[in-house]
C-alpha cells in the first residue's frame, strides 16, 4: 500500500478542508496518508515576511514527518509549503507567487518558486488558472480540483430566509468595503446581509456579523441565503463561492482579471451573467427582485467536476500513479 505523506500549511480555513478532502480521496484511491501539520507562527507585517514564517514551519513539520519514516511520494499543499522543503515532492497549490505576490510583496518569493517549480517531480493546480505564471519548463501537471458538494438538501428559493450572505476573512484581498458600500446603497427595509469570518467591522443597519463558523453551521445559512456577494481585488480559487453555489445562492460577483484562478466565476456568467460585473450594487438588487427562478438547477450541472466522485476517480487513475512514479 502506497503511503503518501501530505505536508498541510491550513493557515486558513480553506486550506485545511481542502486539505482534509485530498487525504480523504487519497484514502478511498488506496494509499495511507500521514498529515503533518505546519505549527501557527507568530504574526508579522508584511506578506514577504509571512511567507517566510509559513514557509519555515512548513518545513520544521517534515522534517519531523520524515524522521519518523520516508514515505513513498510527498505533497506539499501550497506553493508556500514547498519553498523551503527539505525533500523533493509533489506540489498542490491555489496560485503562484508570480501571481499573487507582486512587487515587494514576492521580493524572495518569486525567484525560490521558479526553482522550486522547475525541481518538482509533479504539480497539482486546482485549476488551469493556477498554472499562470509557472516555468515555461515544468513537471508534468495534472489539474485536481477542490472537491465541493451539496451540504444538504436544496431548500428552494421562497424558503430561504436570509437575503445575502458573504465571507470576508481576509477583509482587503476579499474587497469587504466594496461589499458594505454595495450592500447599504442597494439594501431594503427587512434584507440583511451576513458577514462570516470576520469580526472588526463597524456596526451599520442590515448587516449582521457573526465572526468565525463551524464549517457545518456555515453551509447551513448558505442553504438558508439567496444571494452570495463576493467582490475580491484578487482570488486564488474561491471555495467559498463554489460551496454558495453548491448549495443554491445565487453568486454575485464583481470581475477580477482575466489570469486570475477564480474557479466560481466562469460558472456563475454563464448561468447568470447579470449578476457578475462591476456594478455589484445593481447586480445584488436583480438578484433579489428578479432572480432565474431555476438558477440552482441551472449551475448543477457545471459543478460536476467538482463532485467527489470525478475527483476520486482522477485521484485513483491519474494522482496516484504519477506519485508512485515521481517519488
Amino acid at each position: 500500500m502506497t503511503e503518501i505523506l501530505l505536508v498541510s500549511l491550513g493557515s486558513t480555513v480553506g486550506l485545511r478542508a481542502s486539505d482534509a478532502e485530498l487525504t480523504a480521496s487519497l484514502e478511498r484511491a488506496g494509499a495511507t496518508v500521514r498529515v503533518t501539520r505546519a505549527s501557527p507562527p507568530r504574526l508579522v507585517r508584511t506578506l514577504a515576511l509571512t511567507d517566510l514564517v509559513w514557509a519555515r514551519a512548513a518545513r520544521v513539520a517534515t522534517f519531523a514527518a520524515l524522521a519518523e519514516g520516508r514515505p513513498d511520494a510527498i505533497i506539499y499543499s501550497t506553493i508556500t509549503a514547498a519553498l523551503l522543503a527539505p525533500a523533493r515532492g509533489a506540489i498542490r497549490f491555489d496560485a503562484l507567487s508570480a501571481q499573487n505576490r507582486p512587487g515587494r510583496h514576492g521580493i524572495w518569493q518569486r525567484p525560490r518558486e521558479r526553482g522550486v517549480l522547475a525541481r518538482a517531480p509533479l504539480l497539482l493546480p486546482v485549476s488551469e488558472g493556477a498554472l499562470a505564471g509557472a516555468p515555461q519548463r515544468h513537471a508534468p501537471a495534472i489539474v485536481v480540483p477542490i472537491i465541493v458538494g451539496r451540504s444538504g438538501p436544496l431548500v428552494p428559493p421562497p424558503q430561504r430566509d436570509i437575503a445575502a450572505i458573504s465571507y470576508a476573512g481576509n477583509p482587503e484581498k476579499k474587497g469587504l468595503d466594496r461589499i458594505l458600500a454595495a450592500w447599504t446603497s442597494v439594501r431594503r427595509p427587512g434584507e440583511e446581509l451576513l458577514l462570516t469570518g470576520v469580526v472588526q467591522v463597524p456596526r451599520m443597519e442590515g448587516v449582521r456579523v457573526l465572526g468565525t463558523l463551524e464549517r457545518s453551521e456555515y453551509r447551513a445559512l448558505l442553504r438558508r441565503s439567496r444571494i452570495y456577494i463576493a467582490a475580491p481585488r484578487r482570488e486564488e480559487y474561491g471555495i467559498a463561492q463554489l460551496e454558495a453555489l453548491a448549495d443554491g445562492a445565487m453568486l454575485v460577483s464583481t470581475e477580477t482579471d482575466a489570469s486570475s484562478p477564480y474557479a466560481a466565476l466562469a460558472l456563475a456568467r454563464e448561468t447568470d451573467p447579470r449578476l457578475v460585473g462591476g456594478d455589484i450594487a445593481r447586480a445584488i438588487r436583480t438578484a433579489l427582485d428578479d432572480p432565474r427562478p431555476d438558477y440552482a438547477q441551472a449551475v448543477e450541472p457545471l459543478l460536476v467536476p467538482f463532485r467527489a466522485e470525478n475527483v476520486d476517480r482522477l485521484v485513483a487513475e491519474r494522482v496516484l500513479p504519477a506519485l508512485t512514479g515521481a517519488a
